[in-house]
């Protein structure tokens, strides 16, 4: 739970690190590929927790500087990740500069529910995660590497010098 504004800090920065560590394994071909005619592809997904940011803080008072919902997705991997990772830091630095730990009991209008600032920055932390892990699952069926996030992926697993567990 994000009780103060240190708490926030802590979990974004991590969370921001892990999400450029993804975007990071993007190629540009994976970007249209299409898994499945119900699934996002990578590139709609990614580009949707890059607009998610300036979107969905927006309505906390928040002026994070980021592409908007409607803005085309870039043709390349590198634009996505310069637009995550520059939307990501404005939020944190943001939230630092003019929030204070009272800030995050505000009550806002989010989605038609009232939501207190700190719960609806664990709700967006929880957003990115969640879709995060979509991303993963798709760069497995494309056959890209895939970095670990809260553990070794079963790439990693030999530089730790063990077996990767059975599939």
């Amino acid at each position: 739970m994000i009780r103060t504004i240190s708490d926030f800090e802590h979990l974004w920065s991590r969370e921001l690190e892990n999400t450029q560590k993804v975007f990071k394994h993007l190629t540009n071909e994976s970007l249209t590929k299409v898994v499945h005619p119900d699934v996002r592809t990578l590139g709609r997904l990614s580009w949707h927790i890059v607009t998610t940011i300036p979107e969905m803080t927006g309505h906390l008072g928040v002026t994070t500087s980021g592409p908007k919902q409607d803005d085309p997705i870039p043709a390349t991997a590198k634009e996505i990740l310069k637009g995550y990772s520059d939307a990501a830091v404005s939020l944190l630095e943001d939230v630092k500069k003019n929030w204070t730990d009272a800030t995050l009991e505000v009550v806002d209008d989010m989605y038609g529910e009232k939501w207190k600032r700190g719960f609806s920055l664990q709700g967006f932390v929880i957003h990115e995660v969640h879709h995060r892990a979509e991303m993963i699952v798709l760069m497995r069926v494309l056959g890209l590497s895939v970095p670990g996030v809260y553990g070794p992926t079963r790439e990693e697993w030999a530089q730790y010098g063990m077996q990767p567990p059975v599939v």
